[in-house]
């Protein structure tokens, strides 16, 4: 009988990550600038991959993310790990080209195929996206870990990064959300791998658009950032602090997996949810007729989330019908306005 990843961790998936408040204070101590004049995007504003430009048609994406098993399947451990990494790149408006794996792994205790599992689900998941992976690194360690080091490419003056938002967009969210609680669910024995079908299957969709958005509507898309780990609420704001503007959210409008509420009602809850709500609470207005369980939902921990695109109101209908082609689930949530300080209105 194979062993239960999750009992092997305390931490899984992007529920692992350092506090948004904390990894801001730390990197305040720390000058990410550059006097290059090719780096177009680093890490100062919290945008989900570095850019750098190498020449006036090509620039780099890349990223890295790895985290502990969020389920129990090796193979599925890896696809979900590679998926979420890859999803920096598609967020940055990139097409992943190569991959370096990243494995840490209990040598003592768990059997070598598992490792062997792990790594042929990543590696299915990154030939789906047509990337290829071209070696990587392994230590042996106490705490079980993988994910990928992804470099994509973009044209410089085609990246979608979490400044462009523009009053009047409309939102768009590619998945819905609850993984961070089914998992949580999952790690606390309240639910199979089975009964969260739905959640799994949706962290293993690559969220690739290149091939449903031509070329004459990408550019209606002016802010992007994929949603993993500070949940909706906090990487929304990374939107409304990049672009200076506020976002107004619906929450009927916001997709959700069908068990989510009643598995954040069930307690099912990670240290993330603390600190995601901690993050984004002195920043977001809510309506009074939502209660505790919507705002758990808003701030729930999502690994391998949709993407939150701001697209230009005429064109957002036509960009959310060819989403839906890949993205069931897919909905506008909300609005973007004209504000004098960067927040989030939530409305019912």
């Amino acid at each position: 009988m194979d062993i239960r990843l999750t009992q092997t961790v305390q931490k899984g998936g992007c529920a692992a990550k350092i506090a948004a408040e904390v990894l801001r204070e730390a990197l305040s101590a720390v000058d990410l600038s550059s006097n290059d004049p090719n780096v177009l995007l680093d890490g100062r504003d919290f945008d989900d991959a570095g850019v750098y430009r190498i020449s006036p048609e090509l620039a780099l994406v890349q990223t890295l993310d790895f985290f502990t098993p969020i389920v129990d399947t090796p193979e599925l451990f890896g696809k979900i790990a590679a998926t979420n990494a890859l999803s920096d790149v598609y967020a940055m408006g990139g097409i992943p080209k190569t991959a370096m794996a990243i494995l840490a792994f209990p040598v003592s205790s768990l059997e070598p195929s598992i490792m062997s599992r792990i790594l042929e689900g990543g590696n299915s998941v990154v030939k789906d996206a047509g990337c290829s992976i071209l070696g990587g690194h392994s230590i042996d360690d106490d705490t079980l870990k993988f994910g990928l080091s992804v470099t994509g490419v973009v044209h410089p003056e085609q990246i979608w990064s979490n400044r462009g938002a523009r009053p009047g967009d409309r939102l768009l969210l590619t998945k819905p959300l609850g993984t961070g609680t089914l998992c949580a669910g999952l790690k606390n024995g309240d639910y199979r791998e089975q009964d969260i079908r739905d959640a799994l299957e949706s962290m293993c969709l690559l969220n690739r658009t290149d091939d449903l958005i031509p070329e004459t509507l990408r550019g209606s898309i002016h802010s992007a950032t994929d949603i993993t780990g500070f949940g909706l609420l906090g990487h929304a704001l990374h939107i409304a602090r990049g672009s200076q503007v506020m976002l107004k959210l619906g929450f009927s409008r916001i997709p959700r997996f069908q068990n989510a509420l009643s598995s954040l009602e069930a307690e099912n809850l990670t240290k993330a949810h603390r600190t995601n709500r901690s993050y984004t609470d002195s920043s977001t207005l809510w309506s009074p007729s939502l209660g505790d369980l919507e705002r758990l939902l808003l701030s729930d921990p999502q690994t391998s989330g949709g993407l939150l695109l701001s697209v230009d109101p005429a064109c957002a209908e036509e960009v959310l019908e060819r989403l839906k082609n890949r993205f069931k689930s897919a909905a506008i949530i909300g609005s973007v306005e004209a504000s004098d300080r960067a927040e989030i209105q939530i409305h019912d």
